[in-house]
């Protein structure tokens, strides 16, 4: 069993930085490659950014890219996201999920077996 926690959530405003922490428990941590996702109020739940298991290969959709770094702490069996530039549009509840696949630009929820329980990220002034 695997078990992720999110973190780092927290009332920004526009043009701040958050980061955005999973801790990851468990069982083989390192087979599990990691993506974030987030959801908005009134709409569905859409893939952010994914890492592969050693880290070597990412993704970012496009809304994100330039803004956003997700990377693996192998020391602290942590995933982060360092979102930087925030807008309002980015607000949202963030979860992180592993999947035993890469999954790429084909960000799948139900490619993703386990689920943290979400941080909440507010870009307001």
């Amino acid at each position: 069993q695997l078990q992720l926690v999110e973190s780092g959530g927290g009332l920004v405003q526009p043009g701040g930085s958050l980061r955005l922490s999973c801790a990851i428990s468990g069982i083989a941590v390192d087979y599990y490659s990691i993506g974030w996702f987030r959801q908005a109020p009134g709409k569905e739940r859409e893939g952010v950014s994914c890492i592969n298991r050693d880290g070597s290969s990412t993704h970012y959709i496009d809304s994100v890219k330039g803004r956003f770094t997700i990377s693996r702490d192998y020391a602290k069996n942590a995933v982060h996201l360092v979102m930087n530039s925030l807008k309002p549009e980015d607000t949202a509840t963030y979860y992180c999920a592993a999947s035993r696949w890469y999954t790429g630009g084909n960000m799948n929820e139900g490619e993703y077996a386990y689920w943290g329980q979400g941080t909440q990220v507010t870009v307001s002034s």
